[in-house]
């Protein structure tokens, strides 16, 4: 709706995972380079963990895209509310197997012929669970035995990546999965973006969408919308959505703190310090890039 008035080619802050507009970040490129180096090194298990929103699935549609650029064979399983047979009728239609889906023992003989096969040509097969920290423990457990497909000669035959929120972590802490623990060889973190990260950031999706000097954010403002936001990408795409929406609405070309304000009270966010601060005591036709607070207050 706002792109033409803005000057975008498109939409700058779509919430779907678009690799186009990946930001490359030190700490996703080292993630996504430890998922290609697992899965190129046959590592076996993969984790991938973060909170909400910090971007795993767009990790995983890079290595997704990467995947299918190298012909790699590959099931991606977004979907983890499952039991033990769709588990493995999932597996049968991604990796087209031929055999009768919903039997556990053909799937597994036709899963073992595939691996074989694409081993004996140098190449590998890789299984993507994500969201897999609602993975149910008999589910797990048959992802750890998938694990164990080996050959003494050609390594591991199925590289697993498991990706999740931080209860994942807590989850393959548990005694009962002490083994599949101990199979996970690579672990990649994402955490939420710094300031300096999160200006980076928006910046970059400006430009990417076809503004070259991106001037709708000020400091000021980019500052508030990283401590509303916490650094939660996914909570940054939305405010910048929204403010650009209001700022289009009122024929604006900047963000201001007032329309940042009703953006936040809309999108009911909480954040550390918002009750203790109350509005900002930045005039609301203020967008100058002077900060919300006085250093003493931030600490």
């Amino acid at each position: 709706m706002y792109n033409a008035f803005f000057g975008f080619r498109e939409n700058p802050f779509n919430l779907s995972p678009d690799p186009a507009f990946l930001y490359r970040s030190p700490q996703h490129e080292e993630a996504l380079a430890n998922l290609i180096y697992g899965v190129h090194s046959r590592k076996g298990f993969i984790v991938l963990t973060g909170e909400v929103g910090t971007g795993k699935t767009t990790m995983l549609e890079c290595l997704r895209d990467y995947l299918e650029s190298q012909y790699v064979e590959f099931a991606f399983l977004f979907n983890s509310r499952i039991n033990t047979e769709q588990f493995f009728e999932m597996i049968a239609y991604d990796l087209d197997l031929r055999c009768a889906h919903k039997s556990k023992t053909e799937v597994l003989f036709a899963l073992n012929h595939l691996l074989i096969q694409q081993a004996n040509e140098g190449r590998t097969t890789v299984l993507i669970v994500d969201e897999a920290h609602n993975l149910e423990w008999d589910v797990l457990e048959e992802i750890r035995l998938l694990g164990n497909l080996e050959n003494p000669r050609l390594g591991k035959l199925l590289q697993i990546v498991l990706a999740g929120q931080p209860e994942l972590d807590r989850k393959l802490d548990a005694p009962n999965l002490r083994q599949l623990k101990q199979r996970i060889v690579l672990r990649c973190s994402l955490a939420p973006f710094t300031l300096a990260e999160a200006v980076e950031y928006v910046n970059s999706r400006l430009k990417k969408a076809g503004m070259p000097e991106p001037s709708v954010f000020s400091d000021g403002v980019m500052q508030e919308i990283h401590l509303r936001s916490q650094g939660i990408p996914r909570l940054i795409n939305a405010i910048c959505d929204n403010l650009l929406l209001t700022a289009f609405a009122a024929e604006e070309k900047q963000a201001t703190f007032a329309m940042l304000d009703e953006v936040c009270q809309d999108m009911r966010l909480e954040w550390p310090g918002k009750r203790l601060r109350g509005r900002s005591p930045i005039s609301a036709d203020s967008s100058e890039g002077a900060p919300l607070f006085s250093p003493r207050e931030q600490f």
